[in-house]
């Protein structure tokens, strides 16, 4: 896992599977509150669902747990990518 600065990491993660239409973004905003991560969520014109966490990395850890837990039954596949944290965001937002 890649650490920045202050011990933070970031993920990027893309989902498969029936993640569209099902709530997945607004359901990964909703666990983002509940942690101490930010990032974004959005869907891609391909039928995925992309996600990017950035915290430490218990806590981006945890959230991930947290959408896998939520929204697991939806997920066919998950990849996963770790990216250099940008320590510029403030909070956890969908994107468009």
């Amino acid at each position: 896992m890649t650490t920045g600065d202050a011990g933070r990491v970031r993920v990027r993660v893309v989902y498969s599977g029936r993640v569209q239409g099902v709530g997945f973004r607004a359901s990964a905003v909703e666990l983002s509150r509940r942690s101490a991560v930010v990032g974004f969520v959005r869907n891609l014109p391909d039928g995925t669902v992309e996600l990017e966490a950035e915290g430490t990395e218990r806590h981006v850890e945890d959230f991930l747990a947290a959408v896998q837990r939520q929204m697991g039954g939806f997920i066919g596949r998950s990849t996963r990518t770790d990216v250099t944290p940008l320590g510029e965001e403030r909070r956890f937002e969908v994107r468009y």
